[in-house]
């Protein structure tokens, strides 16, 4: 079996929140902020809100108009490439402690750690280190963190979102023994790892509401009702996790995909879609191209603007064989669209995603292939890709990024769906 491992989470508090009170020189534990677009609709949901917002009961991901009104607030714009900084530069710090090799890191906001072999390097505790690390990270950055340490990665997340929230120092520590003998009976069960308000549901209508209740539960019962995925409820449990640092640096999936997707900011017609889909098709392509990678088949799934009334379209088409070309890939993609979205009913969300991508270097071809008019249209796009890195996405862009409604142009301004900032 090996011996017992250390692990360390670390968490960014209301990370987003955080970084804008310390750019504008106030103490995020103190200050009542939210970053939120204010160009956006009082439904627009708030990226974060600062510690003192959430000790107020404002939950972190609510939307504008759900803040009680009684309470003042900044409310700051996103600035995500300001945060992107943010985090490179924390990373930095973890790497002053621990070897990449040794770090996970799960969101922009927090990172795993296998500190094992280092606390007898340093001669120091778990815990000690890992005030260490969160003291730094406050120095350097003046960004706050919270933390949970763990004899397995599942107890050291658990240990940082459940116990860590309730100690002075913001570190929690779990084993499998005290895990059992404190969080058996802690509810909701949603506060749990991996655990959604789907799946608690399911639980509580058999009468379960515990991690105490699951581990008492009759085995083929949860087999029968969760699949395979019972293993891991069933694993959570008991405090129990098999993945290692190692499992995950080693992972290498099965199969991949790059995918886009958007929410559109009003209704938009038919026609209008269809353009909006050729747009993402050619983002992607690009991606593709700086990837070296190819793609065999495209899935587009629509929602329309009323999804109680009208269920999503969706719908995935083969490519003759796997290609990067943005003209083919567009073209199939403007045919899908055709195919299964209803004309005559206003679309609001589109999701366009390229599967079983591989290396172009593997390529295989067929009897239709046109190897001079395929490296044409390659050297073409690697030329544009080029041009956007070296002066910015928007320094080259198709006739259709000018037509009304055209969102490309706006959304190479921004990162993840929103701005990116100065």
């Amino acid at each position: 079996m090996g011996r017992t491992r250390t692990y360390i989470c670390i968490d960014l508090k209301s990370f987003y929140a955080s970084v804008e009170c310390h750019e504008r020189n106030l103490d995020p534990m103190k200050t009542n902020l939210v970053v939120a677009d204010p160009e956006r609709t009082e439904k627009t949901i708030c990226l974060a809100v600062s510690p003192s917002m959430k000790a107020l009961g404002v939950p972190g991901r609510c939307r504008v108009f759900e803040i009680p009104a009684g309470i003042s607030y900044v409310m700051a714009p996103p600035r995500m490439q300001l945060y992107i900084d943010y985090s490179a530069e924390i990373y930095s710090v973890y790497l002053k402690y621990v070897a990449k090799e040794d770090i996970h890191v799960y969101s922009i906001d927090e990172v795993f750690m296998d500190v094992t072999d280092y606390l007898s390097l340093y001669q120091m505790t778990a815990k000690e280190l890992t005030l260490r690390i969160m003291e730094d990270v406050l120095k350097t950055t003046g960004i706050p963190a919270a933390a949970g340490i763990g004899s397995n990665l599942y107890l050291a997340k658990i240990a940082m979102d459940i116990t860590g929230k309730h100690t002075a120092d913001r570190i929690g520590i779990l084993d499998e023994e005290t895990y059992c003998r404190q969080l058996w009976n802690h509810r909701p069960l949603t506060d749990f790892w991996r655990i959604g308000s789907g799946t608690s549901r399911k639980l509580e209508r058999i009468g379960i509401m515990t991690m105490k209740d699951i581990a008492c539960a009759d085995v083929d019962m949860l087999y029968r009702m969760f699949g395979i995925d019972a293993e891991l409820l069933i694993d959570h449990a008991w405090g129990k996790e098999t993945v290692t640092m190692r499992d995950i640096k080693t992972y290498q999936p099965k199969a991949s995909s790059v995918s886009s997707g958007q929410v559109l900011s009003r209704d938009y017609e038919f026609g209008e879609g269809r353009m909006i889909v050729r747009e993402m098709a050619d983002a992607l392509c690009l991606e593709l191209i700086a990837g070296n990678l190819l793609t065999e088949s495209v899935t587009l799934h629509v929602g329309y603007t009323n999804r109680m009334e009208h269920r999503s379209a969706h719908g995935t088409v083969s490519l003759r064989t796997a290609t990067d070309s943005s003209r083919q890939i567009m073209d199939a993609a403007s045919s899908l669209y055709e195919q299964i979205v209803n004309p005559h009913i206003p679309v609001r969300r589109i999701t366009l995603t390229f599967n079983r991508v591989s290396d172009r270097d593997c390529r295989q071809y067929d009897l239709f292939y046109d190897a001079e008019e395929s490296e044409k249209e390659y050297r073409i796009q690697k030329t544009v890709l080029e041009i956007k890195k070296r002066f910015g996405k928007n320094a080259l862009f198709r006739g259709m990024d000018l037509q009304e409604g055209a969102t490309a142009l706006e959304r190479n301004r921004q990162i993840g769906g929103h701005k990116s900032g100065a």
